[in-house]
């Protein structure tokens, strides 16, 4: 707060304190990779849990939408909808707290055109997989995770540089 205090009225109504260390680990980190590299460590990891997160929604919305008939390519569609309107949320509230501006609506649209490039990866690895090895067909989940796995690390450049910033 009293750096808040110090920036004036306009600034401080902006300043938001710095993002929590994650316990046990943030002091090691930041003991051997300097604080600042530690922070983008520990806000990559916070990225990875959400992205865990998204997975579990991805999944549960592609089975419930084969469950009513949607099929394996329009249903990964619309769970990657679902998830990626889950994880905008959570890396909002927690990954990126205190980072970007506006107004909601449009950040949401923003982190899902942003995250377009990821969402070709992620989407192009399930279609390849499901379309070319039975196995995966049979289990999308297998899809969905090489799927997520693919598109993680430019979703979180991309979000971190044109999302939240």
């Amino acid at each position: 707060m009293a750096a808040a205090g110090r920036l004036g009225k306009r600034a401080a109504a902006a300043y938001t304190a710095p993002m929590a260390e994650i316990p046990f680990l943030g002091a090691r980190l930041a003991r051997h990779l300097g604080p600042e590299r530690a922070a983008l460590v520990q806000q990559f990891l916070r990225f990875g849990v959400v992205g865990g997160i998204g997975f579990v929604v991805d999944t549960a919305v592609l089975y419930g939408a084969l469950a009513l008939g949607a099929g394996l390519y329009l249903g990964r569609a619309v769970s990657y909808i679902a998830a990626a309107s889950a994880t905008w949320a959570l890396n909002r509230a927690w990954t990126f707290r205190g980072r970007g501006s506006g107004p909601v609506h449009r950040q949401w649209a923003l982190f899902l055109v942003v995250n377009l490039g990821g969402f070709v990866l992620n989407y192009g690895t399930y279609a390849a997989l499901v379309a070319v090895v039975p196995f995966v067909a049979a289990n999308p989940v297998l899809g969905v995770a090489a799927g997520s796995i693919a598109g993680m690390f430019s979703n979180f450049i991309l979000s971190r540089r044109l999302v939240f910033r």
